[in-house]
């Protein structure tokens, strides 16, 4: 039995479905406001409770005897401030983040690893269940980006990169080769309607995984929400990492982009540029 943590979005329901078509049986941990109710369809059993009860999210994967979890969907940071009573903190989750160095991505993802880890629950990559979510090199879809969008991306490259590094965001969007938004906490979906309200139509948008990129959790993930802002915005392009990006209901992202005439490629080099 897989033991799944699900957030938002459409990619638990694709970790499940590849988890399954490989023999797996899957249990799955939901967060009330989060997790699409409608997971509970695509899983073998789920399990719902506040994001800080995380006592009984170990023991539910322990009760449906689960050895191995995999973490699949966004989980807002932003509920980690304000009142944290609506987490529903238990005592395990107090002391985790009591104990957090500070409340990046990487220090409150990797204490729960070390929670999974401490209760012989072994956190496995996303990828690992399945590699054909992975975004391969070159134009994915078939709109081909123009040059001025090529130099955009490679331009925004580098940029997206060291906002990874100290593990702010992991993404830009580029309009003429300057900087018009860089992803915070407020995510992605938000970077790219800031950034498109001051670049205009024809921005572009690259996304990338941090330099010390953990596979267990945060992978980049694009989706046809994702695809559905870029259009909203009148977006040229979006640039994501070769290998190191989940493509989330494949078919239906490349539909959405080759409808709205977003180029959508897979970039593979360490300086950003795109193979023809």
């Amino acid at each position: 039995m897989l033991g799944l943590i699900a957030g938002r979005g459409r990619l638990p329901f694709d970790i499940a479905r590849a988890a399954r078509r490989r023999g797996f049986g899957v249990a799955a941990v939901a967060f009330h406001g989060d997790t699409d109710p409608e997971l509970a369809e695509a899983v073998d059993r789920i399990t719902w409770l506040h994001l800080g009860e995380l006592g009984a999210l170990l023991a539910a994967f322990h009760a449906a005897g689960a050895k191995d979890v995999v973490m699949a969907g966004k989980i807002l940071k932003t509920n980690l401030y304000g009142d944290l009573a609506s987490l529903k903190p238990d005592a395990r989750a107090i002391a985790l983040i009591a104990g957090l160095r500070d409340r990046s991505d990487d220090a409150i993802l990797g204490a729960i690893a070390l929670a999974l880890a401490s209760e012989g629950l072994v956190l496995r990559p996303q990828a690992e269940l399945g590699p054909e979510l992975l975004a391969e090199e070159g134009v994915l879809g078939r709109v081909a980006p123009a040059e001025a969008q090529r130099r955009d991306a490679a331009y925004g490259w580098r940029i997206a990169k060291a906002l990874g590094a100290v593990d702010v965001g992991q993404t830009v969007v580029v309009r003429e080769r300057a900087v018009m938004a860089l992803e915070a906490i407020e995510g992605t979906d938000a970077a790219i309607r800031r950034g498109a309200a001051l670049g205009g139509a024809g921005v572009t948008v690259v996304k990338v995984a941090k330099p010390r990129q953990d596979p267990r959790f945060d992978l980049p993930t694009v989706g046809p929400d994702t695809i559905a802002i870029l259009a909203e915005v009148k977006a040229a392009a979006l640039a994501v990492e070769a290998g190191r990006t989940l493509l989330v209901d494949r078919e239906r992202v490349l539909e959405l982009a080759d409808a709205h005439g977003i180029a959508l490629l897979g970039v593979g080099a360490d300086d950003g540029t795109i193979s023809p």
